[in-house]
């Protein structure tokens, strides 16, 4: 791959899953937890799905986000904040799972588990499929970081709030992340 092709595979390969998605724009009158969930439980389920890649921990996971937004639906400061809310607590509920991953694996032999159906992986291309197991070999932190860029569609500004880290460091962190994925889809 030439150089740069490895952030415009991740981007157009994230960019198509948005799409099939279905993003829309903010709406423009406040939102009830129903409407939340209606509108944004897939899309927030796919994000777990892109960090955490087994699509019943994934549920799990932003099924809790859903719970927690709902005990603090209260102290929301608008209903504009629940969609950051969620979406962080969805990024901290998979780093969650993958910390019981790791602490697990150091117990028991790691096994390969391809948590993906059959039905997303027919949906993607080849070189698409290529970008996705690519993504899933990084380490959390920049799986993190293109996830919530390319296919979360948000700003450094965003992701440094939902991630719960520096911009400087989104940056630094999706430089590495491009770097890694250039080496492993060339190697």
């Amino acid at each position: 791959m030439p150089d740069g092709s490895a952030e415009r595979s991740v981007e157009r390969t994230l960019g198509h899953l948005r799409t099939i998605d279905g993003f829309e724009p903010a709406p423009t009158t406040p939102l009830t937890l129903e409407d939340l969930y209606r509108r944004h439980r897939m899309r927030m389920v796919r994000l777990a799905i892109l960090l955490v890649d087994e699509p019943a921990t994934a549920e799990d996971v932003v099924q809790e986000a859903f719970t927690g937004l709902h005990r603090n639906w209260s102290k929301l400061r608008d209903a504009q904040a629940a969609v950051a809310y969620l979406r962080t607590a969805v990024v901290n509920g998979s780093r969650s799972v993958l910390r019981r991953r790791k602490t697990a694996r150091d117990y028991v032999p790691p096994h390969a588990v391809n948590a993906r159906s059959a039905e997303s992986l027919a949906m993607l291309s080849s070189e698409h499929q290529a970008v996705v197991n690519a993504l899933a070999k990084l380490p959390p932190r920049q799986r993190e970081v293109l996830v919530l860029r390319y296919y979360g569609g948000l700003s450094e500004a965003e992701i440094s709030e939902a991630a719960g880290i520096s911009k400087g460091t989104v940056k630094s962190t999706a430089s590495r992340a491009l770097e890694s994925l250039q080496r492993a889809m060339t190697g």
